[in-house]
């Protein structure tokens, strides 16, 4: 399969008071089409900050980032911003949910930067939520749900565009147990099914071992892991 993501030697600094602070060290990372990337390590590694690379959030300082064909590494503000509302999906650890707004229309809130007709985005949205199978709750607002159907909604929202990238951060991390399963599964599902490509953070060996394949950071630099077999 064609690599999706592409970095290249790509070094990331940050500015600490009078320090300048090297968090990522001339990392070089390929990732297939359709493959579950799980990025691990303890924190402090630069994995947000990878992530973040990823997406189109943020930008290196060196090296050259390749997401869906574009050279992103060398976008300006304005055009990463527009890149990432074609190409991104983004999954939070606490949700980001807009308290005010029903599921429906947190989920409906990426569609408002398109060209799409109010009734092409109600279709896009009762998709999305049947998708993760929260159709009977899309006129629920935040405080009605529990935190897996908030994340439910949360994920709804980052596939409304279908994205070519979903990329997740800590998604289980705010869930017990049941909840954190059931978050994976749908992940899982979203993976195999879907051919969502994903790269997901997280601190949870079991939430990784969900993955296609994990990588672990330590202090910058990636500690190869081989492919996990298929199941």
């Amino acid at each position: 399969m064609a690599a999706v993501v592409s970095l290249k030697n790509v070094i990331k600094c940050y500015v600490r008071g009078a320090q300048r602070v090297e968090v990522l060290h001339g990392l070089s990372l390929e990732i297939e089409e359709g493959e579950f990337l799980a990025l691990m390590g303890p924190s402090g590694s630069g994995k947000t900050t990878l992530l973040n690379l990823v997406a189109g959030i943020d930008r290196p300082d060196q090296g050259d980032i390749v997401v869906a064909g574009e050279r992103i590494s060398s976008h300006s503000s304005r055009q990463l911003a527009r890149w990432r509302a074609r190409h991104v999906g983004y999954v939070f650890q606490f949700y980001n949910l807009m308290p005010l707004l029903t599921a429906e229309q947190n989920v409906e809130l990426p569609l408002l930067l398109t060209d799409l007709s109010k009734a092409q985005r109600s279709a896009n949205v009762r998709t999305a939520l049947h998708l993760v199978g929260l159709s009977d709750r899309g006129s629920h607002k935040p405080a009605e749900l529990s935190g897996g159907q908030q994340q439910r909604v949360a994920i709804a929202r980052a596939l409304v565009c279908d994205p070519t990238l979903l990329v997740c951060d800590e998604p289980t991390g705010d869930l017990d147990r049941d909840m954190a399963e059931q978050i994976l599964d749908l992940l899982q599902l979203v993976n195999r099914e879907q051919g969502k490509t994903i790269v997901m953070v997280t601190h949870d060996p079991k939430a990784a071992e969900r993955a296609t394949r994990q990588l672990h950071l330590d202090k910058g630099r990636l500690m190869g892991v081989q492919p996990r077999a298929a199941a």
